[in-house]
């Protein structure tokens, strides 16, 4: 493994990569239910899906495989008040903690369940992110790795959804700009769910390019349809990509290459910030796509391509969904990975089960007719007529 990496600027070998998390996280409490919905009735008690384990996990793979010596490990701060209103209003912001104070509740109408102390855990989850920003924008690392919990993709300025509270890129996002006075950012979620919450902070928005890889029809069902492209100003800055289930790792790269590349090049983001959900693999229980380690290392290598040719590498990911315990460390290993460039020796164990599927690495007709069809639709905005290959998509990858 390589150890050190460069010089930093107060003289000393920096380490390309930061992991920040904290014990917290593991901590939020989200009750006893089955898959998603509450225990009673006929539904016997069981774990969430959205359970600490997918996350503990991948800090004791990191630990059990050495790689997290060579990451620069950091403890997140809380997010203020103050900061976390960048995005939710102050009655949300009250209720949580009312709520968090007393025992506990549901941040919206369902499906986002905590226990007492989460509001504080939650803040740690943006503050978390706010770490991730801070530390790549002043140079400490190249890019960073946030294993933020509770989740935040789905929160609404005023409601929590899908096991979110507090949406912790629209609040990083917020924060790089109004600290760092950066004017374009790209977000990018590859949660398989929608990434509503962050859609609609910046749905008007020009300055901030959002995309979203998602499973067509999956949670929230009405909302990351190709259609929808942003309003006034932020016409054409708003790119839904919703994909077939069974999408594979060819049906990924296609859309990355087609589009999301192209759109980016076009963009040049001066900050990158990836929300980054595990659960469009091909062992989720709350998806239907195929998505192997491999891909994962894929798509992140194609990201850190474009941060390299336009904002030095500047690279923020935030943990979001992924709830196969056994398979989320894994996938997130080979992120971590690429994201440092070392190797840790681990192989996929899963690997061998779906070595001899041919769909994982084909590309169907209908999965890219599906992101041929969004190409066609933000064509008048971005000029996508250029064809993009393969090698123009990874050139400049270091």
């Amino acid at each position: 493994m390589m150890l050190l990496i460069k010089l930093g600027k107060k003289g000393f070998f920096m380490k390309r990569t930061a992991y920040i998390y904290d014990e917290s996280y593991f901590w939020h409490n989200t009750g006893h239910g089955a898959l998603f919905i509450p225990a009673g009735g006929y539904v016997e008690p069981d774990s969430y899906v959205e359970s600490p384990e997918s996350k503990r996990r991948v800090k004791n793979l990191l630990d059990r495989c050495g790689l997290i010596k060579e990451l620069d490990v950091i403890n997140p701060r809380h997010a203020s008040k103050e900061e976390i209103g960048y995005y939710h209003t102050p009655e949300y912001i009250n209720k949580i903690k009312s709520l968090s104070d007393s025992g506990g509740g549901d941040a919206g109408d369902s499906y986002t369940p905590f226990g007492k102390g989460s509001y504080e855990i939650a803040s740690l989850s943006a503050g978390g992110a706010i770490t991730g920003v801070d530390v790549v924008m002043e140079g400490r690392v190249k890019n960073a790795y946030v294993m933020s919990r509770p989740a935040g993709h789905h929160a609404e300025a005023d409601c929590g959804r899908g096991f979110c509270i507090f949406n912790n890129v629209v609040i990083a996002a917020e924060h790089a700009r109004k600290k760092y006075g950066i004017n374009r950012i790209m977000i990018l979620d590859w949660d398989v769910h929608h990434g509503n919450g962050t859609e609609s902070a910046f749905y008007n928005d020009p300055n901030t390019l959002f995309v979203s890889l998602h499973q067509e029809y999956n949670f929230p069902s009405d909302r990351g349809f190709a259609e929808h492209i942003g309003e006034e100003a932020g016409i054409g800055y708003n790119v839904n990509i919703p994909l077939h289930p069974g999408t594979s790792n060819a049906g990924y790269i296609y859309a990355f290459e087609k589009l999301i590349v192209p759109i980016a090049n076009r963009f040049k983001p001066e900050l990158i910030i990836v929300s980054a959900g595990q659960d469009a693999s091909i062992y989720d229980p709350l998806s239907r796509m195929m998505v192997t380690t491999k891909g994962y290392k894929e798509m992140t290598e194609i990201v850190k391509g474009i941060a390299n040719r336009h904002c030095n590498g500047k690279l923020v990911f935030c943990h979001e969904g992924g709830y196969s315990t056994a398979y989320v460390p894994f996938c997130t290993l080979s992120i971590i990975e690429s994201l440092s460039e070392i190797d840790s020796g681990v192989e996929d164990p899963f690997g061998i089960f779906h070595a001899n599927m041919p769909v994982i690495d084909r590309l169907m007709d209908h999965q890219k007719e599906s992101v041929d069809k969004v190409v066609e639709l933000l064509s008048p905005y971005w000029n996508l007529d250029k064809e993009i290959g393969k090698a123009d998509v990874l050139s400049n990858v270091r």
